[in-house]
C-alpha cells in the first residue's frame, strides 16, 4: 500500500468511513439473525470490510454465475437500488470540490458493488489490473 493509499484510508476513516463500516456491520448482523437474510447480511460484511480501507482495493466482477446473477437481481429489488443511487448522490456531492474526487471516485466504486455484490471480490488493486 502506497503513502497515498494510506493517506486516503486515514481521512476515509475519519472522515465517515468508520461510522459506515459500523453501520454495516451492524446491518449484516441484522440480516443473519434469520436463514434467509444470511445471503445478504454476508454482503453487508464485505461492504464493511471495504468500507474499513476502500484506496489501494478494487472489486473484481469476474466470477458471476447464474446463481448470482439470480441473488444479485434479488439484491438489487430489495436494497441495491437504494444503496446505488445514494452512493451516487453522495459521489457526486464530493466530486463538487477538487478535495473530495478521490472520495467521490470511492463512493461510485460502492455504487457500483452496491448493484451487484453476489460474485465480487474485494483485492488488492494491484491484482485486478
Amino acid at each position: 500500500m502506497s503513502v497515498l493509499e494510506l493517506l486516503g484510508n486515514v481521512l476515509w476513516l475519519i472522515f465517515g468511513g468508520l461510522l459506515a463500516a459500523i453501520a454495516f456491520l451492524l446491518a449484516g448482523v441484522l440480516c443473519c439473525i434469520t436463514v434467509i437474510g444470511i445471503p445478504l447480511g454476508v454482503q453487508y460484511f464485505q461492504f464493511a470490510r471495504l468500507a474499513l480501507s476502500p484506496f489501494g482495493y478494487d472489486v473484481d466482477y469476474g466470477s458471476m454465475g447464474s446463481g448470482s446473477v439470480i441473488l444479485n437481481v434479488i439484491w438489487i429489488l430489495l436494497c441495491g437500488l437504494e444503496l446505488a443511487v445514494a452512493f451516487v448522490i453522495m459521489g457526486l456531492v464530493l466530486c463538487v470540490t477538487i478535495i473530495g474526487i478521490p472520495f467521490g471516485l470511492q463512493m461510485f466504486k460502492f455504487a457500483k458493488l452496491s448493484l451487484t455484490p453476489f460474485g465480487a471480490k474485494i483485492r488488492p488493486a494491484a491484482v485486478c489490473r
